[in-house]
Order: structure tokens, then sequence, then C-alpha cells
């Protein structure tokens, strides 16, 4: 029987995900095939089999709504899964508002974040297929931590090109990612061409997480007995995800609620869609209309400044086109604390989302951001991630605008990990020498003239 102890929300045993929620489904638009930089027309399975299961290209395609999760994912997941819900009670009485604020705590699992509930599903697939080695690119370090568990779970070997800046700012991050057996370069790297170009160009990179990807696709294709895994953007990595969304909904319906607002921050899209995507299914159905919003940086506004458009995954042009938010595939965006946040584009499904109005989204300075992360701190008692701290910041600004009006919103965010491998950058506010960085719409200008030409 689910448990509530006024507090936290505990889903029974019999109430576990048996299978992962496919919007692809239910949405009226899909975002087009994404196409192959090679011949300009939409990519064959063959050619992405060159550095993914076929098993993930399967569930990347298909508009089957419901995926059943492998029985050996399940027992993995039930090492952390259910996560908790809780009700911030505490932090409703400091902002004395009459919302009602609930948050969905990632942080439970092993790599201390969301990350992880792809990352075994992805090994998963990959070992089944007689994949020996997987490559990947992180950015603040919780994708490569988290892959780097699932290899070690697996008995698969793991390499990281994590952004330079992140891999500056976030040594612990790194250690983690080395104890669990993971190779770790600061990427760009001159290991590969890729890396080598960008260094050509500037020595003193602070990296990206388009540059990290290029150079880990570079790996992934050059080697018959490695392949490649990404932790967000993707159809399938946000298809693992909805167990966040699916446990919460199952969660707030045992306390007889249902949110009015759902948020979670934004960058590739994994810990948005997680979250957000079982309670889309129900806009999209007409069963209720919750606002859903994602949180971004103002350093990095995908949604909320990029342009809707054919766009390279990557800084380098190496892996297919898609349709998406973007800023261009070559803009290096600041190296500000939330480094998962750091990317360029954003995934083509919550893109369609957003270009259909299904969706909203709102940026913030980092400053602001700390300011909420902190609050949530000394009420809550969790330290959360930079990137996590986004959602805090539209859920605090939700609650105080439910007490401005006087209406008792129901307000539901993902906090999608803590930010104990993060206290550089809480030095950093704390000492005052953080400092917010304007988004410059002509930062964008050149990067958008180098948008791949995609005949419709």
């Amino acid at each position: 029987m689910t448990h509530f102890d006024g507090t936290k929300v505990i889903l029974d045993a019999s109430e576990y995900p048996t299978h992962w929620y496919n919007i692809q489904a239910d949405m009226k638009t899909l975002p087009p095939p994404p196409i192959s930089a090679a011949t300009g027309k939409p990519a064959k399975p063959e050619e992405l089999a060159k550095i993914f299961p076929m098993a993930l290209l399967q569930q990347e395609m298909t508009q089957e709504r419901w995926i059943e999760i492998p029985e050996a994912v399940q027992e993995f997941y039930r090492l952390w899964r259910p996560s908790p819900l809780f009700r911030a009670r505490r932090l409703e009485q400091l902002l004395d508002t009459p919302a009602e604020i609930w948050y969905k705590y990632e942080g439970v699992s092993p790599a201390g974040s969301h990350k992880l509930n792809t990352a075994i599903a992805q090994a998963y697939y990959n070992k089944e297929e007689g994949i020996e080695n997987l490559v990947t690119e992180t950015g603040a370090g919780q994708w490569g931590t988290a892959l780097s568990i699932a290899a070690a779970f697996l008995g698969m070997k793991c390499t990281v090109y994590m952004v330079k800046i992140s891999y500056n700012q976030k040594p612990y991050r790194r250690l983690l990612m080395e104890s669990y057996g993971a190779t770790v370069y600061a990427s760009p790297t001159a290991r590969t061409a890729a890396g080598r170009a960008i260094l050509a160009e500037d020595p003193d990179s602070p990296g990206s997480l388009g540059i990290a990807i290029s150079e880990a696709v570079e790996e992934a294709l050059n080697r018959d007995d490695t392949n490649y895994a990404l932790g967000s953007v993707l159809n399938h990595v946000l298809l693992h995800q909805t167990v966040i969304g699916l446990e919460a909904k199952k969660q707030l319906a045992a306390v007889d609620r249902y949110p009015d607002v759902v948020l979670a921050s934004c960058g590739g899209g994994s810990n948005f869609g997680g979250i957000a995507f079982p309670f889309v299914q129900d806009i999209l159905s007409g069963k209720a209309q919750p606002r859903v919003l994602a949180i971004e940086p103002e350093a990095c506004p995908t949604l909320t400044q990029g342009a809707f458009a054919f766009d390279f995954g990557d800084t380098v042009g190496m892996t297919p086109i898609m349709q998406m938010y973007t800023l261009g595939h070559s803009y290096v965006p600041a190296s500000i604390h939330a480094g998962g946040l750091r990317y360029h584009g954003d995934s083509p499904l919550v893109s369609q989302l957003y270009h259909d109005q299904v969706i909203g989204a709102r940026a913030y300075g980092q400053t602001q951001v700390f300011q909420a992360a902190l609050q949530f701190a000394k009420t809550e008692g969790i330290l959360p991630a930079p990137e996590s701290a986004h959602a805090i910041r539209g859920a605090i600004d939700e609650a105080l605008a439910a007490r401005e009006a006087g209406d008792r919103r129901i307000i539901l965010f993902n906090l999608s990990g803590h930010g104990h491998f993060d206290l550089a950058a809480y030095d950093d506010y704390l000492t005052g020498r953080m400092k917010d960085v304007a988004f410059d719409p002509s930062w964008t200008e050149e990067s958008l003239k180098q948008l791949p030409k995609v005949e419709r």
C-alpha cells in the first residue's frame, strides 16, 4: 500500500512502473526523422546502427505508446526506485504561500541524479548486442557518473569526454567516474580529429557539450567494439526517464492531488521530459490542462531565444541533423556553473511541443537560481545541483505568484539531483564571485548562419 507520512509519499512495490511511456503515440505533430549529414535524406537504421544498438533505434522511432521495461532493468531500478515524492512544507511556510509545493527527488539514485534511469537501460541493450565499450560526453558530470556506474554494473568499459570547464570546476565528479572504472578526458582533447580542430582555432577553448559529443561519436565510429551513449536529447533517452512522471502521477493520486503546474530544468530535455511527458499526455488527450514549464539558463536560452530549425546535435557536424530549437551548433555557451544545461540545442520532442505551444519555457540568471537553491537547502535540507535549482527557482516564483493571486495552486517540480559535488559553485555564489551572464542574441548570429541546408 502506498505510504504517506504527511511529508513524503512512497509507492508500494505493486505500483512500480513496468513500462515506459512513449509520447510519440499521442503527439499531434511528430518531429521529422533525423537527416543523414552524408546523404541529406532521412537517416537509415543501418547508418545509425554504427553507434547505437538496434533495440534503442527501434525505441527511437516507434509510435507504440507503452514500451515494456526489461526485467533485468527493473531489477537495477529497484536499487533506488521508486524515488520519493516530497511536499515542501517548510519552503511553503517560508514563502507564506497558499500554494502546495511538491517535488520528486531523483538524487536518491547511486549516481545522485535522474541520469541512471536511462544509463542502465542503454548499457543493458548494448550488452545484449555484444558491445563491450561505451563512450559518451558529460557536462557537469551527472551523466558521465551514471554511465560509469551502469557500465560497472554490467561489466563494460566506459570512456567519458568531460567538458573542460566542468572538468576543471568539478574534480570530485571526475574522481567519482574514475572510481567506478571510467576513463575521463577533458574535452576538447588532442585524441580526436574533432578535438584537434577545435584546439587549432582556440587553444584555450572551455569546451561545450556539442564539442564533447563530436569527440565521443568519432571514437565510437572508429571502433567496432564501441557504441556511443547519449544522456539526453534523443527520443529513447526521454522515454526511459518517464518512470519519474509515471511514479509522480501515482504518488499524487494517492494523496488526492493533481498538479496545476509542472516544472523541470531543461538543457537537452531528459529531466524535463521525464517528469513532464506523462502529464503532457493528459493535455494531448484533453483529460487535464496543467501548465508545463521548461526552465533554462539565461546564458544558454535554447527554447526562449533559439531558432526552430534543422541542426547538428554536435559541434563538428558528425551527428544526424534534427529539427529542434537551437542556438547554432557552433555556439559555445558561457561558462556558467550549470554545466549540464550548456547545450546549444534541445530534444526534438520537447522542441516540437514548445513550437506547438503545448508547453512553455522560462529562463533565469544563475544568481537568481543559486538564491533559490539556498532557500530550498535551508528549509528542505537538500543542497540541489545547479541544474536542478533552476526548477526550484521556477517553483518558488509560481508559489509567490499564488500568494499574490490568493490561489492554492499545486506545484510539482523535479529535483533531478543533489549538489554535493558542486560546492565550488556554491563557494563562488557565497563569496560574491558569481556573476550573471546576459545573453546577447548577436552572439548566435554567426552560429545560426552555419545551420545545415535541408530540403523539406
